[in-house]
């Protein structure tokens, strides 16, 4: 029986989550397919890193029972690599700009993220998975490729790019998982979702908030569901997201139809219930939700965000051009996909400079 193979590209806080719940759950689906071995490939610059965590893994594996394999190996060259695994699925969980940053190396790059907003650090974001879109594209269009790295944006600047995506993980997955467990939801019970990266931290406006439909009808009082969960420490966060990944995963390469929440699915802005099967990946929205009420919802939540792609534009709100402006003129205006590579060259730079410096002048500290 021909092993179904996934390829992880990480070492951080995501891949190791994935990876975790990869080695424990069980693979679903039609009988023929979820009997099949799954076969993970862990792939990060770290090879050391990968190599530790394989083994992990391969030890939960053994422990749980599941027939789940593991081996790791440096990540030198994405198209040799792809070209040479051709994996089933192919997941980025790994990007140009840690998360943690502002809590483990404060300095004035953090506080311009933070004055900005999370969305000027989009072409840092999209950095690894562009290279792997652009790998899979060329040397093996026949796999999936699901991005973990903001998603909800980096998706469509993929689309934009035409370049491969199928979906991606965390984010409205997170919340989905979060509001099931808060309502109680059992897995025949359907729940369908409206939600943005940023949704993670509740809105100040709730008419901003969240939509949720259970077995369709209108879920109340969202903001009170999700409170516990997000006061969760971040990296709680992360561990229940890669553990959502990876059910997802394994029902994916198992030939399951699969009814879900997924941020930037085919490369559309936010996040929205989808039913993925034979190969292919469809919006699954309430019967009085549109498909351009869903995308231009997400849209305006996404705002808070600081970024998003429009018309074929990548566009700042009045508050993170003017941050940009103080530092790279060009760019508060916004730019187009195309210019993805010199744009992050420029911030690039930026960064290294503001790193040097203390998040806060020295006059402030003192005073």
């Amino acid at each position: 029986m021909i092993p179904r193979h996934i390829a992880v590209v990480g070492s951080g806080a995501l891949a190791r989550a994935l990876a975790h719940s990869l080695a424990a759950l069980a693979p679903s689906g039609p009988p023929v397919r979820s009997d099949a071995p799954v076969m993970v490939t862990l792939l990060a610059r770290d090879g050391a890193a990968v190599e530790e965590l394989a083994r992990a893994c391969q030890i939960r594996a053994a422990v749980s029972g599941t027939a789940v394999s593991f081996a790791a190996e440096p990540l030198i060259d994405e198209t040799e690599a792809l070209g040479r695994l051709r994996p089933d699925l192919l997941v980025c969980c790994a990007s140009g700009q840690s998360p943690y940053e502002r809590l483990t190396a404060p300095s004035a790059w953090t506080k311009l993220v933070a004055e900005a907003g999370f969305g000027l650090t989009l072409p840092l974001q999209a950095t690894v998975a562009v290279r792997l879109a652009r790998a899979v594209a060329r040397v093996s269009p026949e796999t999936r490729f699901v991005n973990g790295a903001f998603p909800d944006v980096v998706n469509p600047l993929l689309a934009a790019l035409d370049l491969p995506v199928l979906c991606g993980i965390g984010n409205v997955a997170t919340l989905a998982a979060c509001l099931r467990a808060s309502l109680g939801l059992g897995a025949a019970d359907r729940l369908a979702m409206l939600g943005h990266h940023v949704h993670l931290a509740a809105p100040t406006n709730p008419d901003d908030e969240v939509r949720a439909w259970s077995d369709g009808v209108p879920v109340a009082g969202v903001t009170a569901l999700l409170a516990a969960d997000r006061a969760l420490p971040r990296r709680e966060l992360n561990a229940i997201a890669g553990h959502a990944a990876a059910r997802l995963l394994l029902d994916l390469v198992s030939g399951a139809e699969v009814r879900t929440n997924l941020p930037g699915p085919i490369g559309l802005p936010g996040g929205y219930p989808v039913r993925i099967s034979a190969e292919t990946i469809a919006l699954d929205l309430p019967a009085e939700v549109t498909r351009t009420a869903a995308v231009d919802w997400n849209l305006r939540v996404g705002r808070r965000d600081g970024v998003q792609l429009v018309d074929g534009r990548i566009e700042y709100p009045p508050a993170t051009a003017a941050a940009i402006a103080d530092h790279l003129p060009a760019l508060a205006d916004g730019w187009t996909p195309s210019a993805l590579d010199q744009v992050t060259e420029e911030l690039t730079a930026l960064r290294a400079r503001l790193r040097l410096a203390p998040p806060v002048p020295a006059a402030a500290r003192l005073a």
